[in-house]
């Protein structure tokens, strides 16, 4: 499913007449345009593998070993899914993220799934740790407006299996206010992509979003922002260009030598005097 200049065309059309707003906090900046998760897949070669005509979508990998599935039917805690099927050599794994989830702080798991980065030597708590997120004695952070919450989770029968769970919460009610939407990684969930999401999830920049785009509460702050319309569209389409090379790129780190057959010798033994 390459990414057609139509495509691109109608995503720059919306923008080009939608005023960009710097939105804060960004786990309360509301879904923002889809189309910045499925725009990266599709230049990083994944097909759409669903019913064209299906309100559900599912994008596949080339290799088959991962899908993306977007359901608004499945309740509003996971109407997007990511899963990778085992192998001989690795285990099978999902994430999830709720319907308003921010399109960016997905992107972190996408981009960084089909760019293949490097193993991490820091733990995703650690990252938001560097951030400024308070870290309790539970295991979990909570960002600066203690409305969104990372918390590190363990199997009883096995410490080692370790989960990731992502809640953000109503800010007019704290802690146990009503949940506004989750993501969650299950074990062997691979750290460096759980860190390529709460890295975008602590990112203090703000989000672009429209005058009337939905958000994920009112109290988010939102000011002119310094980009034009046209500046939003230019970084779109340069994010892209750099998720289709890093995707090139890691293709060819993960390409199989190719071992050339043992050469078998057609000379004729010597004739016996």
């Amino acid at each position: 499913m390459p990414l057609s200049e139509r495509q691109l065309a109608a995503f720059a059309d919306k923008h080009a007449w939608q005023i960009p707003f710097d939105t804060s906090p960004r786990h309360l900046a509301g879904p923002g345009d889809a189309r910045h998760i499925t725009h990266g897949l599709a230049v990083a070669g994944w097909q759409r593998t669903s019913d064209p005509l299906s309100p559900e979508m599912v994008l596949t990998s080339p290799d088959h070993r991962y899908s993306l599935g977007f359901d608004p039917g499945a309740g509003m805690f996971a109407w997007w899914r990511l899963w990778a099927e085992p192998t001989d050599t690795e285990h099978g794994w999902y994430a999830s993220f709720g319907e308003v989830a921010p399109a960016e702080i997905i992107c972190g798991l996408t981009d960084a799934l089909v760019t293949s980065p490097p193993p991490a030597d820091t733990a995703p708590l650690d990252v938001l740790d560097a951030a400024g997120w308070l870290i309790d004695a539970q295991g979990a952070a909570s960002s600066p407006d203690g409305t969104c919450r990372v918390e590190r989770r363990t199997e009883e029968r096995d410490d080692s299996e370790v989960s990731w769970h992502v809640e953000v919460r109503d800010p007019d009610r704290g802690r146990f206010g009503p949940r506004l939407w989750e993501a969650r990684f299950a074990a062997r969930t691979p750290r460096p992509l759980v860190n390529a999401v709460v890295t975008a999830l602590a990112d203090p920049s703000p989000l672009q979003r429209g005058m009337h785009d939905r958000t994920a509460h009112y109290s988010v702050v939102q000011e002119p922002s310094p980009l034009t319309p046209k500046q939003v569209v230019e970084a779109h389409t340069a994010r892209l260009d750099a998720i289709r090379a890093g995707a090139r790129a890691a293709r060819r780190r993960h390409k199989k030598p190719v071992t050339a057959p043992a050469r078998v010798s057609t000379a004729q033994p010597g004739v016996r005097r």
